[in-house]
């Protein structure tokens, strides 16, 4: 009598966790063979192993299913795979689905833990195998480090706002860009218009010119001072203090600047070893593309651009009943990297504000095509991302460079 190939496993379901880790093993029966709970640290790993050994029989193997590999479960991926044993990634909506297959729903690490061995076992054979690799880890730990400093600025540039309003009422007009070198040089020198007393229009335009690498002329300084005057006196008490909280602004602005600086730096180099060729497409820049690059992974775990589209959230969906079916927009996937193939196909049909030619003439050509054709933006944008898709994908698994496609000719009416 052949034995069935899922009988030679034994199946280790783990809910994953900050501080501690949660393991069910179970047979190809569904039988529950036991739990063990550990810390998330590698001289714990060995508990679990050496635990799940204990119900390993002769020729069987044990297969281990995590769901979070990129997270806090990277720690004990990673361990597993370098010790020799079989380790598949299981998808949340999956497990989060056999949670939600009971009449009686429950929540515990313990169930949660079984209901990932559940899949494990069920799902065996398309299930994929967890490949935690540290050169896309780091990108991505990179792009969350340089969002978080993205955000931290734009909150800096709103208190910053609100505290140059109290002091200059007109200051939007003195500096195109709150945050632009020369702007912080003014606030942090001049956080407060009684520091301007005194200063003559030729001494406040050699400040502007030497923070400004000679862009400010003398007009912008008297346009600041004409502007200053307007206003009149908004000095009131603990003016030291109002001052130092201009100047305590500057400061951060600048120092998260110069780290995001030095972020892009790393990111710049981990792409240049990857070899990546993205940034020959207009609208990719390094932080872009190494955006991507954090998002998609290994470019060889998706056998088809169709799977990457899919992973994305851009290939459509069929929704059926009766008879009837119909495709529509897909509101699944990863929605990061939906959000950058989005914001891409938007750059591709841009013009550039002076001369109005398009950033990319085929691109746009196709948009306006579509949109011809009786799509609405919204569609024909989707368009451009599925395309986009195809191209991306090809980029990165050959490695090769983005070629503008010649633009087809139109026969003469």
């Amino acid at each position: 009598m052949t034995t069935h190939y899922k009988q030679k496993h034994i199946y280790v379901g783990v809910d994953l966790h900050k501080k501690t880790h949660t393991a069910v093993i179970i047979d190809c029966w569904h039988e529950k063979l036991g739990e063990i709970t550990f810390e998330n640290k590698p001289s714990a790993f060995d508990e679990l192993t050496t635990y799940v050994k204990t119900f390993v029989k002769r020729v069987m193997t044990p297969v281990y299913g995590l769901e979070d590999t990129g997270g806090y479960g990277r720690a004990l991926a990673v361990y597993l795979i370098e010790n020799k044993q079989k380790v598949k990634e299981v998808n949340s909506a999956l497990s989060y689905a056999e949670r939600k297959s009971y009449p009686t729903s429950q929540k515990s690490d313990s169930w949660d833990a079984e209901c990932v061995a559940r899949i494990l076992l069920n799902k065996l054979d398309i299930l994929p195998d967890a490949n935690p690799q540290d050169m896309y880890w780091a990108i991505g730990q990179l792009v969350t480090r340089r969002v978080a400093l993205v955000k931290s600025v734009i909150s800096l540039k709103n208190q910053l706002h609100m505290q140059l309003s109290y002091h200059y009422p007109s200051y939007h007009k003195f500096f195109s860009d709150l945050d632009g070198k020369c702007a912080l040089a003014f606030w942090d020198t001049y956080p407060a218009p009684h520091l301007l007393v005194g200063v003559t229009v030729e001494e406040l335009a050699i400040f502007l010119r030497e923070h400004s690498n000679n862009a400010c002329s003398t007009r912008k300084a008297e346009a600041i001072l004409t502007l200053v005057q307007a206003d009149g006196d908004t000095k009131r008490d603990y003016q030291a203090q109002r001052d130092f909280l201009i100047q305590s602004h500057v400061r951060d602005i600048r120092f998260k600047k110069q780290e995001m600086e030095r972020v892009e730096s790393e990111l710049k180099g981990l792409m240049n070893a990857l070899n990546y060729r993205l940034g020959t497409m207009p609208g990719i820049d390094v932080v872009t593309s190494a955006s991507l690059v954090a998002e998609i992974g290994d470019i060889h775990r998706f056998n088809s651009a169709n799977k990457l589209a899919r992973f994305a959230g851009i290939a459509p969906v069929k929704i059926g009943s009766g008879g009837r079916e119909k495709e529509r927009k897909s509101k699944q996937g990863n929605r990061v990297l939906h959000g950058l193939f989005y914001n891409l196909a938007v750059q591709q049909v841009q013009v550039s504000k002076g001369s109005k030619v398009p950033r990319n003439p085929v691109f746009y050509e196709y948009y306006h095509r579509k949109i011809a054709e009786g799509k609405t933006k919204t569609q024909a944008l989707v368009c451009i991302m599925r395309r986009l898709v195809n191209i991306i994908y090809g980029m990165m698994k050959n490695k090769t460079p983005y070629v503008l496609p010649p633009l087809e000719e139109k026969q003469a009416s």
